[in-house]
């Protein structure tokens, strides 16, 4: 059963755990749940996904419930009006908060790092909210450094989240397509990372045919938290 976050007549969402998919895929054919078909189920009625989230990211999933709300708000997304804000564990010490404006090639739908075509402007506000230092060795360092971020894309694109912090030298800890190999193995063997450390906090929007604003918050999973209190970060561990 999942976590809903908010539910009215035209919209419900849910806080999506990781590992879950949206919907049905053909890069993950071996998938048998699915966030589209449980949420169907639990609560009765069709449902039509508003944006996706990856799979191995957790936190704010939107859905319609009628295919003129999907439009409405998909287009809301579309035109940038849709607030986004997720919070991820990233290797290193970030320095200070920064506007990452890097455009990205399409990414291939398939596995693999392939990207094609023209670049696409893609825009990320990072904020830094924590630092720490953990004393066991990683590579060439005596010690591991990490830091707690919060991230607003400004634009859609496909991990652009995973693409950004990854180009600044920066991936976010579990990414398995973009980060660091070697620092996921050792967070595995140290800190029990056994997830991607990306989620949706938080997503708002003003609906102006119903004339209300809409936001939703969505707690940080437990297996987060455990891994926020292990590494020792001061902020974020309620979400």
């Amino acid at each position: 059963m999942l976590e809903i976050l908010y539910d009215d007549e035209d919209l419900v969402a849910v806080n999506k755990p990781s590992g879950l998919l949206v919907h049905r895929s053909e890069i993950a054919k071996e998938a048998t749940e699915f966030a589209l078909q449980v949420l169907r189920d639990q609560i009765g009625q069709e449902v039509f996904p508003v944006h996706r989230l990856d799979r191995p990211t957790s936190g704010v999933l939107l859905f319609a419930k009628k295919r003129e709300a999907l439009s409405r708000i998909s287009g809301l997304f579309e035109q940038g009006w849709v607030k986004k804000t997720y919070r991820a564990i990233v290797r290193g010490f970030v320095s200070e908060d920064a506007l990452i404006d890097y455009s990205l090639a399409k990414e291939s739908d398939f596995r693999g790092r392939k990207s094609k075509g023209e670049k696409q402007k893609a825009i990320t506000k990072l904020r830094v909210i924590d630092r720490t230092e953990l004393d066991f060795p990683v590579g060439n360092y005596a010690t591991a450094r990490f830091s707690l971020v919060e991230l607003r894309p400004q634009t859609g694109r496909k991990h652009q989240l995973r693409r950004h912090m990854a180009h600044i030298r920066h991936p976010i800890l579990g990414d398995t397509r973009h980060g660091d190999g070697k620092q996921n193995q050792v967070a595995r063997a140290k800190l029990s990372v056994h997830r991607l450390m990306l989620h949706a906090t938080e997503l708002s929007f003003f609906d102006e045919i119903r004339g209300v604003r809409v936001e939703i918050q969505a707690p940080l999973s437990e297996d987060f938290r455990l891994v926020l209190k292990g590494m020792n970060f001061r902020f974020g561990r309620r979400g």
